[in-house]
């Protein structure tokens, strides 16, 4: 008899709201034009209904000679304000690839000033695994093999 072990599956109808943070210790590399942005075994990751993850990179981990602080912020309900990271990794810019929180509200201390990145932006691996991006331009979830939706950020959920 043969083992075939399927991936575990997380299903993002699982995850609470309001959002949880939970530490992650795979390791973690986002790159950009060949250069390497940010590696980590110290991720949180960021869970909340419809949504896939979204990993946050230790400050410490991150190469901030390759951010340049961008003028736009958003404001999340849970979360707080967030500012924007823009790229410059060779003569490539890539703007808002990044963002952090820099007064993150109550719950949410653990990712001050650490940042998360669009895969869709930038290329995401988690323990060698190509992230594939949320649907959408807003949203920056990280989609893995063990992760299932359906996704919020499609065509069609923004009421979800």
């Amino acid at each position: 008899m043969t083992n075939t072990q399927q991936p575990a599956t997380e299903s993002v109808w699982d995850y609470p709201r309001p959002p949880k943070v939970e530490p992650d210790e795979r390791r973690v590399i986002v790159k950009a034009a060949d250069r390497t942005l940010a590696d980590t075994t110290r991720a949180v990751r960021v869970l909340e209904t419809s949504h896939p993850p979204v990993f946050y990179l230790p400050d410490t981990d991150v190469d901030f000679t390759l951010l340049v602080p961008s003028p736009h912020t958003t404001f999340c309900e849970y979360k707080g304000r967030a500012v924007y990271w823009d790229v410059q990794a060779g003569a490539d810019r890539i703007a808002q690839a990044g963002w952090s929180y820099p007064d993150p509200s109550p719950g949410f201390e653990m990712i001050k000033d650490w940042i998360a990145f669009y895969p869709s932006r930038v290329q995401c691996t988690v323990d060698g695994e190509t992230v594939r991006p949320q649907e959408g331009g807003f949203y920056g979830g990280w989609i893995t093999a063990e992760i299932v939706g359906p996704f919020k950020g499609a065509p069609g959920t923004s009421g979800w």
